[in-house]
C-alpha cells in the first residue's frame, strides 16, 4: 500500500512517511520506527509529522506510555492498476 495519488505531490519526506504508514495503517508508527523507516534527521521527520498532522492527514495516539502515528482514513489506498503512464510504472518499481 502506498499514499494515494492526491497525496504524492507533498514534500518528499512527508509522501515518505505517509508511505511507510501505509505498511502499518493498522498498528501505526512510532517516531523512531517512522526515523528509522524514513531514513531522514529528526528535524526534517519532525516538520514533516507537523505538516501532515496539520492538513489532517495523519493522527497521533498515546498508547502504552508511547505516542503511536497513524495514517487517516481515506489517505492510504492501493496502487491504481490501471495507470500504466510513465509515472506509474516508476511509481511501481520505488521500493516502498
Amino acid at each position: 500500500m502506498r499514499a494515494k495519488p492526491e497525496y504524492r505531490d507533498r514534500d518528499d519526506v512527508e509522501v515518505a512517511v505517509l508511505d511507510a504508514l501505509a505498511n502499518r495503517r493498522e498498528e501505526g508508527m512510532t517516531v523512531f520506527e517512522l526515523r528509522s523507516r524514513v531514513e531522514v534527521d529528526i528535524d526534517a521527520l519532525e516538520a514533516a509529522l507537523a505538516d501532515l498532522k496539520d492538513d489532517g492527514l495523519i493522527e497521533a495516539t498515546e498508547e502504552d506510555h508511547r505516542t503511536v502515528i497513524v495514517p487517516e482514513d481515506g489517505v492510504v489506498g492501493p496502487v491504481d492498476p490501471e495507470d500504466d503512464s510513465f509515472i506509474g510504472q516508476i511509481r511501481e518499481r520505488l521500493p516502498f
